[in-house]
């Protein structure tokens, strides 16, 4: 008798299924893993009782820890949550399976095909869209020192003297280093032409500099959200979702920021050296689990805007409070007046790079 183990916000639930097979998928943990479980795990289990999903939260490495287990030639993963621009690079590197979208994924209740649906988010041969999220900033709503204001553009983040206090910043260069341009007066347009020189790199990290001794750095989405409760940090940077959660469902004094918010997708790649029986096994998972009113399903936990054209029209309330979660989708226009467009082709190809650059500037 084997054991279902499900990381979830709530904590580690044990069940048990007799002689059912274990499919390990990875995802990122929190809020948006129990979302996952909510809307695609438990569905499908019940379903389809001879499967034990376990829930693994390593989704921020994977892709060193994919590399690794090709290289051992043991990977012990099934299906894998990450970021568009992760998934360009297993799929460059032949770490993930491609993926022919009108025969692997299910067709929209009205039978267009899944590559139409799927559109422009179809950003590689490898990549099953699942959400549209952004990373953008909340701030606490009750710092004595602002005297009353409320920072409200980007670019207060690195205004140390109006907003005095620590920030959180994810510890790695996507997003910062493009927020930092910007601030330092950077073109939108131009930025990645900028980021893409020496120059332009030495440039985002100057204007990082004038912070870093304020900063806090994240590592898991968890992190900003904790800061903020307790008080340690006056702003912070994480996943849209993860403040939702802080502001809507905590009730804590907290209000979102989302001036230049990074549009960027999410979603599921199929290791591409798997056995016959479990890559089977993943691609049932994925046609079931990308479906559109699954999709849409997901929208009832967490405030990200699925993937799929056919399954924003069936988002509505959240399950639990009962709200409209339209208007906390980074997609809503009154949201999405000033939206930074993430360029994943160009993190893909630059991205090691300027990771060891930003690591070693870290370190300094």
């Amino acid at each position: 008798m084997k054991s279902i183990i499900l990381s979830t916000a709530a904590g580690v639930v044990a069940a048990s299924a007799a002689g059912a097979k274990d499919m390990t998928i990875v995802s990122w943990g929190g809020a948006y893993s129990a979302s996952q479980d909510a809307a695609y795990h438990q569905p499908y289990m019940k379903a389809n009782p001879d499967v034990n999903i376990i829930n693994d939260e390593s989704s921020a490495e994977a892709v060193a820890k994919l590399r690794a287990m090709a290289e051992a030639g043991n990977t012990t993963w099934d299906v894998v949550d990450v970021v568009a621009s992760d998934a360009i690079r297993l799929c460059d590197e032949g770490l993930a399976m491609e993926i022919d979208a009108d025969t692997m994924l299910a067709d929209a209740p009205d039978g267009t095909k899944a590559s139409e649906d799927f559109g422009d988010l179809l950003v590689s041969e490898c990549f099953i869209p699942q959400i549209v999220y952004s990373t953008t900033f909340a701030y606490r709503t009750d710092v004595d020192a602002w005297g009353g204001k409320e920072p409200s553009n980007i670019c207060d983040v690195f205004d140390l003297e109006a907003f005095p206090g620590k920030r959180s910043l994810e510890k790695r260069p996507i997003n910062n280093m493009e927020w930092a341009l910007l601030c330092d007066g950077v073109a939108k347009d131009e930025v990645y032409d900028v980021l893409g020189t020496e120059e332009g790199q030495q440039q985002a990290l100057a204007k990082l500099d004038t912070i870093k001794d304020e900063v806090i750095w994240w590592s898991a989405g968890a992190d900003t959200p904790q800061l903020l409760a307790d008080g340690e940090v006056v702003m912070g940077s994480t996943y849209n979702g993860r403040l939702f959660s802080l502001i809507e469902e905590q009730k804590q004094p907290v209000k979102m920021m989302w001036d230049a918010q990074v549009f960027d997708l999410d979603g599921w790649i199929i290791p591409a050296n798997l056995s016959e029986e479990r890559k089977q096994a993943a691609l049932d998972y994925i046609m079931f689990a990308t479906d559109t009113q699954r999709l849409a399903d997901q929208a009832k936990y967490i405030s990200y805007g699925p993937a799929r054209a056919s399954s924003a029209p069936l988002v509505g309330k959240h399950a639990e409070l009962g709200i409209d979660m339209a208007p906390h989708m980074p997609t809503d226009p009154e949201n999405a007046k000033n939206t930074f467009l993430y360029n994943y082709e160009f993190w893909a190809d630059y991205r090691d790079d300027i990771d060891a650059k930003f690591q070693a500037w870290l370190a300094q």
